[in-house]
């Protein structure tokens, strides 16, 4: 028998963000702020604190865990030709960020990349008789992307051809070298600390949101930030799941009692049909400017509906569309409570049938006006 509970708030959208003041395009594709709303009073906080405390310990990424050079038996051992000591390019090899190709899968944990390093005497004459190498030079594989290519670590002053190995792992933490169990290790492989974790940082602040006259409900806003071996999407993603990993370890405790949630239907209906009645305005029927209107008519956006479900990215695809306008209709649509790329599967509304349930609600609306 279940135990009947109270409806509990729980969010109609989770809204992202970039960091506009960030110019490197690098970084900002590693900076989101996530805004989750409406949550009961006090679970901002819950969810917002157990998120950020498993995105900063948990999230798995790769990283190196021992290394190869030919000619080179131990750490403290310096190089014929390499102005920097071993020490010194050990240090410099830990910050190499690497990451999976997005159409590659690993059946293993770790893997042995391979390259020869090859410093002609033209390399050197082209770069002033000090060739810098870099991670590129080193690291080359189809299965793995360099997210610093440029990262510095060593400078080489005469020829050099030596063969070079990494393995790299995948894992999470910061594990010291002394910890990791590599197998087929072979002499001189150097072995090194790790550092997995690839999110940099996360903050979370709670304020105050709306729900009808109700002022006390939680809006938790979430900032982001990795080293580009994750997305601050992924990184989110990613820590809900392993909270919803540990939390099911509970359901065996199944000789009590199951409860069930309320749901308000009259409300969700109310919510649903004051969506509709903004979806379903035409596009001058807000009070565009004339350019951002003919844009939008020329790329067959008719209604409100038709544009809160299309993402930024391929509204700036239009023709003769620019930021001005983008910036236009986005400011309109958040006075209207809207907003671009909108989430609307909680409604049972997504991009392919947005329209079509648009046509019913008018059509539905006009018989009963009749």
């Amino acid at each position: 028998m279940a135990v009947k509970y109270g409806q509990f708030r729980l969010p109609t959208k989770v809204a992202v963000e970039e960091k506009s003041d960030v110019q490197d395009q690098q970084h900002s594709s590693c900076f989101r702020r996530f805004v989750a709303e409406p949550f009961e009073r006090g679970y901002g906080h819950t969810v917002g604190n157990s998120l950020r405390r498993i995105m900063m310990t948990s999230i798995e990424a790769y990283a190196i865990m021992s290394f190869l050079f030919e000619g080179v038996s131990q750490e403290f051992t310096a190089v014929e030709g390499v102005i920097e000591d071993m020490t010194h390019i050990i240090l410099n090899i830990k910050g190499i960020l690497i990451r999976k190709s997005d159409d590659v899968e690993h059946a293993t944990r770790v893997k042995q990349l391979v390259k020869t390093l090859d410093i002609s005497a033209a390399d050197l004459e082209e770069s002033g008789g000090k060739f810098a190498v870099c991670a590129k030079h080193m690291i080359d594989s189809p299965d793995f992307e360099l997210v610093n290519p440029d990262h510095y670590l060593f400078t080489v002053t005469i020829p050099l051809t030596k063969r070079v190995s990494f393995k790299v792992g995948r894992g999470r933490g910061y594990v010291a070298a002394e910890r990791h169990e590599l197998v087929d290790r072979v002499v001189d492989e150097i072995v090194i600390d790790s550092a997995f974790s690839p999110v940099t940082q996360v903050n979370y602040f709670v304020e105050n949101t709306r729900v009808g006259q109700d002022t006390d409900y939680d809006k938790l806003i979430m900032e982001v930030t990795t080293d580009g071996r994750v997305t601050p999407e992924e990184a989110l993603v990613f820590s809900a799941q392993i909270n919803v990993h540990h939390f099911s370890s509970f359901e065996s405790l199944s000789f009590f009692e199951q409860i069930s949630f309320d749901e308000d239907e009259n409300e969700m209906d109310s919510d649903k049909d004051e969506l509709l009645a903004k979806l379903s305005l035409k596009i001058n029927e807000i009070e565009l400017s004339v350019r951002s209107t003919n844009c939008l008519n020329q790329a067959n956006v008719d209604t409100i509906a038709q544009l809160v479900v299309m993402p930024e990215s391929e509204m700036l695809r239009f023709r003769n569309f620019g930021k001005k306008s983008l910036n236009e209709i986005k400011a309109k649509l958040e006075d209207m409570g809207l907003h671009l790329g909108m989430d609307l599967s909680s409604y049972g509304i997504n991009a392919t049938n947005v329209t079509e349930i648009v046509q019913e609600y008018l059509k539905e609306k006009s018989g009963q006006e009749a």
